[in-house]
């Protein structure tokens, strides 16, 4: 029973960190999808969108872009990280959680604390990569630091 629940601890985190990287590619194809006042407006979802609807200059269709596609890979990473989770692969654990961890520190301090985002999916998303994070961090020392 002892060695069963990190695993469940795992495969949990496991499945929280494929549902935060499928959010995350969806939301980088929308951004990279769209112009940039559709991208700010995906994004910025609690802000009016009449509020970001401007001619901006192509420079910043660009940034913006590149937000998308960092948004992608990183969710891109976290599913294939979730998935070596589900085996117990240590360095999977550690990775994952760096990526997606700071990928959402990043959107916590600059869009969801600000409130320019609804609570879903945004701050949900925050919730979902923490869990996964704890759960995996558990798991791990309680297997003895060699998941």
């Amino acid at each position: 029973m002892q060695s069963l629940i990190p695993q469940l601890l795992l495969k949990t985190a496991s499945v929280l960190w494929v549902i935060w990287g499928l959010v995350h590619v969806l939301a980088g194809v929308m951004v990279l999808s769209s112009d940039a006042t559709g991208g700010f407006q995906a994004i910025a979802d609690s802000v009016p969108a009449e509020a970001l609807q401007a001619e901006y200059h192509a420079a910043v269709g660009g940034v913006l872009n590149q937000h998308g596609w960092n948004l992608a890979w990183f969710g891109v990473v976290t599913i294939l990280g979730g998935m070596l989770i589900w085996h117990g692969n240590v360095t999977s654990i550690w990775v994952t959680a760096l990526i997606g961890g700071m990928a959402d520190l990043g959107y916590l301090l600059f869009v969801d604390l600000p409130g320019y985002v609804n609570f879903i999916p945004g701050t949900v998303m925050t919730f979902i990569s923490a869990s996964a994070i704890v759960l995996s961090f558990i798991a791990w020392v309680r297997r003895g630091n060699s998941a």
